[in-house]
C-alpha cells in the first residue's frame, strides 16, 4: 500500500494510478490532474514522467496485433479509453509490456508504459532558469467573433457559447473572450420595443448566465470573458459589465465606467466607479469595454497593478467606430508593455433598436519590438464574419520588453512630474 522506491535525489517522476469518479466525468479532471504533475515535474526540476497504462479496448479487436493496435490508437482510428487519454495529454508509449496484470482480459494481459518530458529539465546541478516560473510562460488565448442572430431563450445562448467554448477547449486555451453584449438578441423578446424597456428586460437574465457561463468554465476547463450583460441594481439603474468566469468554478466582474453619448440616450446605462486587475491561473488580467478602452488611463491604472492581459469587449457598429477601439487598444499594448485582445459581434439583428448592425475584426496586440511581430498585430480575424481566433501570448518576452526594450515605455515615466491616482475610494 506505499511506494518504496522513493528517492529524493532521482529525476523522475512515477504517475501511479489515476480515477474520477463517475459522478464527476466531463469536467476534465484528468487533465487537470495531468497538468498539476506536469507543474510539479517543472517546479521541481524533473526530467520526466512515465506511468503504465491498461489498452481496455484490446480485447473487442482480436483480429489486431498490440503494436497495429496502439498505432490505430495513435492515429485517431479507434479510441481507448485509457491511451487515447495519455496521447492526448502529450505522453508517449515508450514499450509495450506483457503480462502486466495477467487477469486484466479487457487488455489481453498487455499494458503500455508511457512518458512525459520535462523540456524544461536541465541536467546540470542548477536548477531551472528563473525566468521559468511555476506560471505558464506561454498563454494560450482565444476570441470568438459572434454573428448576431434571432435567439428565442437563455438556454440557445448558452447553447451556443457552449459551442465556441467547445471548440476553443479544444485547442487548450487558457482565455476564451466574447463581446460586449453577446446576448443582445434577446431583447427582441421584451414585450415592449422601446430600447429603455428592452434592456431591462435583457437583465433578466445576466443572473442565470452567469452561473451557466461558470459552469463552462469548469466542465471545460478556459477561463471565460463573457463579454458584458446589463445588470439592474436595485434603485432601478443599469451598468453594463463583464464577468470573468475562471475555471476553478469562481467569478468576478468589471463595470462599464465610460458610457457612450448612444448608451444613455437609448438605454439609460450608468458608468460604473469600480476598476480591478483579475488574479487568474496564469496572472493577472485586466478588462475593459469597448468605449474605456479609448481612456489610456485606465490602463495604465491596470497595469501598475501587474496587468499583463488586457481583455476589450466591445459593440461597434461602423468601421470608423470600430477603428476607434482597435486604434486604441493597439496604443495600450505599447503604453503599459502589455497584450490587448479585442473581439464584437457580426451580422445584423432586426427588430432591436441600437443594436441593428454591426461590425468586428477581432485582433490580438502585442508592444512593438523586436521580439514581437512587425505590425505588432500577432493575429487578427476576417472582418465581419463569424469565426474563431486562437494564438499563444508568451509572457516571457513581456518580461525581457521591460528591462532589454528598445524603449521602455513603463519604466521610462516621469512620475517625478504627472502620475494617475484612483480618487474613488470603496
Amino acid at each position: 500500500n506505499r511506494l518504496d522506491t522513493h528517492d529524493p535525489s532521482a529525476d523522475t517522476l512515477y504517475g501511479i494510478d489515476l480515477f474520477v469518479h463517475p459522478d464527476y466525468r466531463g469536467l476534465r479532471l484528468g487533465r487537470r490532474l495531468y497538468d498539476a504533475r506536469k507543474l510539479l515535474c517543472e517546479e521541481k526540476n524533473l526530467r520526466r514522467i512515465i506511468t503504465g497504462g491498461r489498452i481496455p479496448g484490446f480485447s473487442k479487436h482480436p483480429e489486431l496485433s498490440v503494436q497495429q493496435y496502439i498505432n490505430k490508437v495513435r492515429n485517431g482510428e479507434i479510441y481507448d479509453p485509457v491511451l487515447s487519454f495519455q496521447l492526448a495529454n502529450d505522453f508517449h508509449v515508450r514499450k509495450v509490456l506483457r503480462s502486466y496484470i495477467p487477469e486484466d482480459e479487457d487488455s489481453r494481459s498487455y499494458a503500455t508504459l508511457l512518458e512525459w518530458i520535462n523540456i524544461y529539465y536541465e541536467d546540470s546541478e542548477g536548477r531551472r532558469d528563473s525566468y521559468l516560473s511555476s506560471r505558464k510562460s506561454v498563454v494560450r488565448v482565444g476570441a470568438v467573433q459572434w454573428q448576431m442572430r434571432r435567439f428565442h431563450s437563455m438556454e440557445d445562448v448558452a447553447e451556443q457559447m457552449e459551442y465556441f467554448v467547445d471548440a476553443i477547449a479544444g485547442y487548450n486555451a487558457d482565455f476564451v473572450l466574447f463581446p460586449e453584449f453577446f446576448n443582445g438578441p434577446l431583447m427582441v423578446n421584451s414585450t415592449d420595443n422601446h430600447p429603455s424597456q428592452a434592456i431591462r428586460h435583457l437583465a433578466t437574465y445576466t443572473e442565470d448566465m452567469i452561473t451557466a457561463v461558470c459552469g463552462l468554465a469548469v466542465a471545460y476547463n478556459i477561463n471565460i470573458i463573457a463579454g458584458s450583460m446589463p445588470w439592474m441594481e436595485e434603485d432601478g439603474t443599469i451598468k453594463n459589465i463583464s464577468y470573468i468566469c475562471r475555471r476553478d468554478g469562481t467569478w468576478a466582474s468589471q463595470e462599464k465606467i465610460h458610457i457612450t453619448p448612444d448608451e444613455k440616450a437609448y438605454w439609460g446605462l450608468k458608468g460604473g466607479d469600480r476598476l480591478s486587475v483579475f488574479e487568474t491561473d496564469i496572472g493577472k488580467v485586466g478588462v475593459l469595454i469597448c468605449y474605456d478602452v479609448e481612456f489610456p488611463e485606465l490602463s495604465r491604472v491596470l497595469a501598475e497593478q501587474g496587468m499583463k492581459i488586457l481583455f476589450v469587449p466591445f459593440w461597434t457598429d461602423t468601421r470608423n467606430a470600430y477603428l476607434r477601439v482597435r486604434r486604441c487598444a493597439q496604443a495600450r499594448a505599447i503604453e503599459n508593455e502589455c497584450y490587448v485582445v479585442i473581439t464584437g459581434s457580426v451580422g445584423n439583428l432586426p427588430r432591436v433598436e441600437n443594436m441593428d448592425i454591426q461590425y468586428s475584426q477581432a485582433a490580438m496586440f502585442s508592444p512593438s519590438d523586436f521580439s514581437f511581430p512587425h505590425d505588432a498585430v500577432i493575429a487578427e480575424a476576417t472582418p465581419n464574419t463569424e469565426m474563431t481566433l486562437v494564438s499563444d501570448l508568451d509572457m516571457d518576452l513581456l518580461k525581457e520588453l521591460r528591462y532589454q526594450g528598445s524603449v521602455q515605455n513603463f519604466r521610462d515615466r516621469r512620475l517625478d512630474l504627472y502620475r494617475i491616482d484612483w480618487l474613488k475610494r470603496t
